[in-house]
């Protein structure tokens, strides 16, 4: 095999490499999730109690913040003040 010869098969096999890649990667597209990071602060408030909508309006014992809690969670004061909601 001559250089020419070699350099043009060493081409063909990163092209079909790649194909394959790219390939495999589309065909798990549909089936992979993305993923939310999200950054929370190390703030705990000293919430007294937090509602939650799956749960309507009992008083649950509140986590350490909003970023913390799931979806539509609202921490509040002892006396009924809202801390925050969760999003």
């Amino acid at each position: 095999m001559h250089v020419t010869e070699k350099m043009a098969f060493n081409k063909a096999r990163v092209f079909l490499l790649l194909l394959l890649v790219v390939y495999g990667a589309s065909s798990l597209g549909g089936k992979m999730k993305g993923v939310d990071a999200k950054f929370c602060p190390e703030i705990c408030y000293k919430a007294a109690y937090m509602t939650c909508p799956s749960s309507g309006e009992k008083h649950l014992t509140p986590i350490c913040n909003c970023c913390l809690a799931s979806t539509g969670c609202t921490l509040y004061n002892s006396d009924g003040t809202t801390i925050c909601t969760a999003t």
